[in-house]
């Protein structure tokens, strides 16, 4: 089977190939040609993913997956969630993300996030929503390691006391929220395809 992948993230493209099964042949938009932008205009995740994943599947005709991940702090009321990518601006600077956050944090105790996952599978049947959830905790200052995206570097799994930048990508995916989302997807999703 041929699935197109709604995102041009090389961190969520890593992850994902890393956990579909190898008989399943995953392809970017760009490399089916699109290379215009994918919307992604919602105020949720669930409405950013099913976008990505409708807009891709009507474009290819190929069954597309749609992945939209946030990070909701507690202290924020769940922000920067949908915003995550944003948060510092426009110019999707992950350095400038975390910069922010920790600002924000700064002397505050309650700490307490989690990432959450929606993908969006869309194919001829319709549209499906799969989630994934971690809990954790925003740590103080970066925890700088070798692997990971994004706010890995400050997040720090609940049970834990490294950052998900610090873990190999196979600890991670096993754990992450992304992980648990693919896994719903594969029970729920593909396996009904």
């Amino acid at each position: 089977m041929k699935i197109v992948l709604a995102t041009q993230n090389p961190g969520k493209i890593s992850e994902i190939q890393a956990l579909i099964p190898a008989n399943i042949q995953v392809v970017t938009a760009r490399e089916c040609g699109i290379v215009e932008d994918i919307p992604e205009t919602g105020d949720t995740l669930e409405i950013n993913a099913i976008q990505k994943a409708e807009f891709l599947f009507k474009k290819t005709g190929l069954p597309s997956l749609a992945d939209d991940t946030g990070l909701e702090v507690e202290h924020l009321n769940g922000a920067p969630g949908v915003y995550s990518a944003r948060y510092a601006g426009e110019a999707k600077d992950n350095n400038a993300n975390m910069d922010k956050l920790l600002l924000e944090l700064k002397d505050v105790k309650n700490r307490k996030a989690r990432f959450r996952t929606v993908l969006a599978w869309a194919t001829a049947d319709g549209t499906k929503i799969f989630e994934g959830v971690i809990e954790g905790n925003i740590a103080q200052q970066r925890m700088v390691g070798s692997y990971g995206f994004g706010y890995d570097p400050i997040f720090i799994p609940n049970g834990h006391q490294r950052s998900f930048a610090q873990m190999l990508p196979s600890e991670k995916s096993s754990m992450s929220h992304r992980g648990r989302a693919l896994d719903n997807w594969m029970r729920g999703g593909l396996n009904a395809h």
